[in-house]
């Protein structure tokens, strides 16, 4: 049975944007989801479909004003309303706070937190009328410090931070924010940020040292707390930055 809402999820096309994509579709709810690439959009929007969800695709750069502005405006006066935000998109470099280049910096801000704070901008007044709600795709490094990934891990604390601000702000027209905030998950995004196959491969390995539950996460698990985060039985929750890292954040440096 159709829920009758509208989800928009951004990274649509890969890791945790995509399970979140598939996971809402069994709920067969409208998914506008947005990504960089039309045919891996395409993939999505026909295993959206097979499992009974309606798809509609946006191939956009959320860091580009001049694209995600009027696109998220034509796809809301499409669907007529928005319930839902997820913000998933993401990337990640290494370097540390002496040899993190001015560019290496930007690109992670604007990926990570300043296209957020844009489309949450862009979202409120729709939320706002909806009762609606926003999961952010944070992680354990908002948490904690790591070194080797400076900028990611400020990014990641900045969109905490902002989740919860936005939390209180909003909190009075009825509309709730959240993160979750994954330790590590098997996707793309490292070899995307440069990590080599065989390089991948081994930090897996030793993850399964560094998170106390001896594994590391699917992104099928992180879709089911944004789900759950994002549906009316937690309807109480706002301003929460959940870790879903088998127990990374508990642990010291090693």
């Amino acid at each position: 049975m159709n829920d009758g809402r509208v989800i928009m999820i951004t990274g649509a096309t890969s890791g945790i944007g995509r399970a979140a994509a598939r996971r809402f579709a069994q709920a067969s709810t409208k998914i506008i989801c947005i990504g960089r690439h039309r045919s891996a959009l395409a993939d999505v929007e026909n295993e959206i479909n097979a499992v009974g969800g309606n798809a509609a695709t946006l191939e956009v750069d959320v860091t580009a004003d001049d694209q995600i502005t009027p696109a998220f405006d034509e796809a809301i006066a499409t669907a007529g309303r928005l319930d839902v935000l997820v913000n998933a998109a993401g990337h990640i470099s290494t370097g540390t706070v002496e040899d993190t280049s001015l560019a290496a910096w930007d690109a992670m801000m604007n990926v990570n937190l300043r296209s957020v704070f844009r489309l949450m901008q862009l979202a409120a007044p729709h939320l706002a009328i909806s009762r609606g709600n926003i999961v952010n795709v944070s992680s354990v490094t908002g948490l904690r410090s790591f070194p080797g990934v400076l900028a990611y891990c400020v990014s990641k604390a900045g969109l905490d931070q902002l989740t919860r601000c936005s939390a209180l702000e909003l909190a009075p027209k009825g509309v709730r924010v959240n993160a979750v905030n994954p330790g590590v998950v098997v996707t793309e995004i490292h070899k995307r940020g440069g990590m080599s196959e065989a390089d991948y491969e081994k930090f897996l390995e030793r993850s399964k040292t560094t998170h106390p539950l001896g594994r590391v996460g699917q992104p099928s698990e992180i879709a089911d707390l944004i789900f759950y985060l994002a549906s009316e039985s937690a309807s109480w929750i706002t301003g929460a930055t959940y870790q879903i890292d088998g127990g990374r954040a508990l642990t010291c440096a090693r």
